[in-house]
């Protein structure tokens, strides 16, 4: 079961892809860190992303989400973010690594689970502000840096793909090459 990855700028429209490629009939893992704050949200922790056991907790969600797949083993599974963009995220936080995500990322590059080819969608040119996203443009653009830096450095190759939310990044996702 190929594992490939959706990454880039906060609000850069990764998860709107990633309906796009449900509909077309994909197999997709939604996001965590969304999910993560709004249970804390729920339980009244206005901002949980400046504990540093958010991290744990994203982490840990993502590892019971890509356990829960269930598809063909020849169906390619589109994973919105994963144990590596939270890597970029403690570090865009000035956390230290934790020793769960240190050994969720080791796990995850030294045992393939995600193709090396990862899909980098870029900024919008703009930021929405939601509940769960209230980072300026200017520190998305500093998050997209450290995003396309973390992943080259784990050895990751990135292929771009245009912003917004339009069949044309659908189709260089899902494109030739692809199940």
């Amino acid at each position: 079961m190929p594992a490939y990855i959706l990454t880039g700028a906060p609000g850069a429209g990764k998860t709107a892809v990633l309906r796009l490629l449900d509909i077309n009939g994909h197999v997709v893992v939604e996001e965590a860190a969304t999910d993560a704050i709004a249970r804390d949200n729920a339980l009244g922790r206005e901002e949980p992303w400046h504990d540093h056991a958010f991290i744990d907790k994203v982490i840990t969600l993502q590892r019971q989400r890509q356990n829960s797949v269930r598809a063909a083993k020849t169906a390619t599974v589109f994973f919105d973010r994963s144990p590596v963009c939270t890597l970029v995220l403690s570090r865009y936080l000035g956390f230290t690594t934790s020793y769960l995500l240190a050994r969720e990322v080791d796990r995850v590059v030294a045992g393939g689970v995600y193709e090396t080819t990862v899909f980098f969608i870029r900024h919008q040119g703009f930021i929405q502000t939601t509940a769960a996203r209230r980072i300026s443009f200017e520190d998305s653009l500093v998050f997209e840096q450290l995003d396309e830096q973390i992943y080259r450095e784990l050895g990751f190759q990135l292929v771009e793909v245009p912003a917004g939310l339009d069949q044309s990044a659908v189709a260089a996702i899902s494109g030739p090459g692809l199940p």
